[in-house]
């Protein structure tokens, strides 16, 4: 099981790699995009540390992080639609880069990267307090409602962390037009979350009572 685990994250790694690489710098034309090393570098390394620990101390979470194959109509929609937004984002940005279109300072692009990293460490943390974290919406068996932590302050603490997380990437690529583009996913998750708590509600015991002890789904006193 856990050699099939092992092939598996690999895979998907080295295609993450690659896909991302080709869609910065065929587009650029070029592998001096050093914007472009800097995201795959702050990106693949975290992911590649983070996925030994989760190999090693939570095989399980692993897997599902892994599963992509949603059941949900509205989710495959979202899932579909990020999709495009990540293409044609990262497409944008290397052509940026490429006719110089826009430039951002290097304090910015370095900020970014930081709260890339920061977003990270706190995605992380999500998955350390959330056993059940699936990539799919699902009720899984034997679940219960996680009310600790991160999630005590929202309902949704990852997707908070995937919205600061991916916000950021345009800008470590040194693209105002691609940050643009990428302003689409908060819409994306609203959406997400939306009908993910319809799923929850109808399926986890519990759940109605802890949207009324913890009000917001991604921002304290805004929602």
């Amino acid at each position: 099981m856990k050699r099939k685990l092992i092939i598996q994250s690999c895979t998907k790694f080295l295609m993450g790699l690659i896909i991302v690489s080709l869609l910065l710098f065929l587009p650029a034309g070029s592998i001096y995009y050093w914007n472009a090393w800097i995201f795959i570098g702050v990106l693949f390394v975290p992911m590649f540390a983070a996925g030994i620990i989760l190999l090693i101390k939570s095989p399980d979470l692993l897997a599902k992080r892994l599963n992509t194959k949603e059941k949900e109509i509205e989710q495959k929609q979202v899932i579909l639609l990020s999709l495009f937004m990540f293409i044609g984002g990262f497409i944008v940005a290397a052509l940026d880069f490429r006719y110089s279109w826009s430039r951002l300072p290097d304090w910015i692009i370095i900020t970014a990267a930081v709260i890339f990293l920061i977003s990270y460490a706190l995605y992380a943390e999500v998955m350390r307090e959330n056993v059940y974290l699936s990539r799919t919406v699902e009720v899984q068996e034997s679940q219960k409602v996680i009310c600790k932590g991160l999630y005590g302050i929202v309902r949704h603490p990852m997707y908070l962390a995937t919205i600061t997380l991916f916000l950021s990437i345009p800008l470590i690529l040194g693209s105002v037009y691609a940050f643009i583009i990428f302003l689409i996913y908060p819409l994306l998750i609203t959406k997400r979350i939306k009908n993910e708590e319809a799923v929850l509600k109808e399926g986890l015991d519990g759940y109605i009572e802890y949207t009324k002890k913890v009000r917001y789904r991604l921002i304290p006193y805004i929602w």
